[in-house]
């Protein structure tokens, strides 16, 4: 039987990478979390168009701005927009969200809309 000697050295590029894949999944998730609200948002607006032949723009502009506000955007995100043709209407509005990073602050601006012809 042939015996191999071990050092009892370990590697230390699986604990770097390990640290490197954690810290972009901590990181990416705050980013994620940012695109994936303004992602319900657009949902949103794209069911309020939907009934919009059956809704007036206040109440649309009331249920957006509750969403907005459930979901935690910006005071941006609030101010929406409507503009209707007899059978059509578009909806948006634009915002700023701040993402911070370890090493900066980076701001991604957002102009979620609809248009549905009814």
């Amino acid at each position: 039987m042939v015996r191999r000697s071990r050092s009892g050295k370990s590697s230390n590029g699986c604990l770097v990478f390990a640290l490197l894949v954690g810290a972009v999944l901590y990181f990416g998730i705050n980013i994620g979390n940012v695109f994936w609200r303004t992602y319900q948002f657009q949902d949103a607006m794209n069911t309020e168009a939907r009934f919009a032949a059956r809704n007036g723009n206040e109440i649309i502009i009331a249920h957006l701005r509750a969403q907005a506000d459930s979901l935690g955007l910006p005071e941006g995100a609030k101010k929406i927009q409507i503009r209707r043709k007899p059978n059509q209407i578009w909806i948006w509005c634009d915002y700023i969200e701040t993402v911070e990073l370890p090493w900066m602050v980076k701001d991604i601006s957002f102009e979620p809309h609809v248009e549905r012809v009814f």
